[in-house]
């Protein structure tokens, strides 16, 4: 059956199977840099300043930038898999190197890009026990090393299908952000990554990923558009922890009227984060204050959410984005995909995501009300 697009909501929607984005693709002839820790990698050097990074990068510009209060500043290379931050002057302090589309970058031997995360951990601990030099651990959960300003992360896998399109996979791979000696003793404990990576409200994660026991997950039920488990959509905020049996939520994300006027006008609340539920609840303002809009249920800890036979969360997202496309290409349901690339159903306002679980990804799901979208 060939595919057809039906309509445009948080991405593209499609009948009759689906039509996936073009993320992660892997440029031809990546560069190849050496890590000189806490002086520069490849032809960039920390201190440089804006000027100079361009023109050691043979004059490239970037295609997106961010300037926080202190004046401190990060601009984005997409097309050279580049994030590069400054402090205030335009001094260049760190380097991130996506996993992807960044050069390859090498240390002391070791390849630390687009890598199985647990394996690049085993060859840094190996070169740092015969270095005398302590290996940390980050707020990711990933391994961090002040003494050579290295700080490692890691994001899933996409691969190019029989078809040309780029799809998602079971996998994580390795990427890394290295900084000059001003951040490398806790890169993420700064203003400046912090707000890059806009991180202040996640979770830590010590350097482990449980994923619970799907015969220990709590069943629940969802019904399209009006709510998941005990949650209906446009509850208050009081109303949903009552539901949760009362629970407190662990951190909550929420924002100013405008960006320059962070600290003033009314605060909105946008997310609660409950751990013990294993969820996090989304809200939009209305009828005079937040109410609930989405819940997204998480991969790793969250109840069990089965549709149409699928079981919506800790599984292999693999294997759920191949039983929807499925059931479209039988016409028993139409697709959209989120603006991350997620597979949901059309109608429904439901996105299967994916959360990282060690060298894994397992499905999450995130449920919405009629007038919801997926953001990311």
């Amino acid at each position: 059956m060939p595919l057809k697009i039906i309509g445009e909501g948080a991405g593209t929607v499609i009948e009759g199977g689906v039509t996936m984005m073009g993320w992660g693709m892997k440029p031809e002839g990546r560069q190849r840099w050496m890590l000189d820790p806490l002086v520069g990698i490849g032809p960039l050097r920390f201190g440089m300043d804006s000027d100079e990074v361009r023109a050691a990068l043979g004059g490239a510009s970037g295609g997106g930038s961010q300037v926080a209060r202190d004046g401190s500043f990060w601009e984005s290379y997409d097309d050279s898999g580049l994030t590069l931050l400054y402090f205030p002057g335009m001094l260049l302090a760190g380097v991130a190197v996506h996993a992807e589309v960044g050069p390859w970058v090498s240390l002391a031997g070791v390849e630390l890009m687009d890598r199985v995360p647990s394996e690049v951990s085993a060859d840094l601990h190996r070169v740092a026990r015969g270095q005398g030099v302590r290996v940390g651990v980050n707020r990711d959960g990933d391994p961090e090393i002040a003494a050579w300003g290295l700080s490692m992360g890691a994001v899933q896998a996409w691969e190019t299908s029989a078809e040309g399109y780029q799809v998602r996979t079971d996998r994580v791979i390795t990427q890394v952000l290295v900084c000059g000696p001003e951040l490398a003793d806790d890169p993420y404990a700064t203003d400046l990554v912090a707000l890059w990576r806009d991180i202040r409200e996640e979770p830590i994660n010590a350097g482990g990923w449980p994923v619970t026991a799907d015969q220990d997950r709590a069943r629940w039920e969802w019904t399209p558009l009006e709510g998941v488990g005990p949650l209906r959509f446009g509850m208050t905020v009081d109303e949903v922890i009552a539901a949760l049996g009362d629970e407190e939520p662990a951190a909550r994300r929420g924002s100013f009227p405008h960006y320059a006027f962070r600290r003033y006008g009314q605060w909105n609340l946008e997310e609660d984060r409950f751990d013990g539920a294993g969820l996090t609840a989304h809200y939009r303002w209305r009828d005079g204050g937040p109410r609930l809009a989405a819940v997204t249920v998480h991969g790793r800890t969250g109840p069990q959410v089965v549709h149409d036979g699928m079981k919506l969360i800790g599984q292999k997202v693999t294997a759920l984005d191949v039983a929807l496309i499925e059931r479209a290409e039988r016409g028993d349901m139409s697709l959209a995909t989120g603006c991350s690339g997620d597979l949901g159903i059309h109608g429904c306002n439901m996105y299967v995501r994916s959360a990282r679980a060690g060298d894994g990804m397992v499905s999450e799901a995130r449920f919405c009300d009629a007038d919801g979208e997926d953001h990311g």
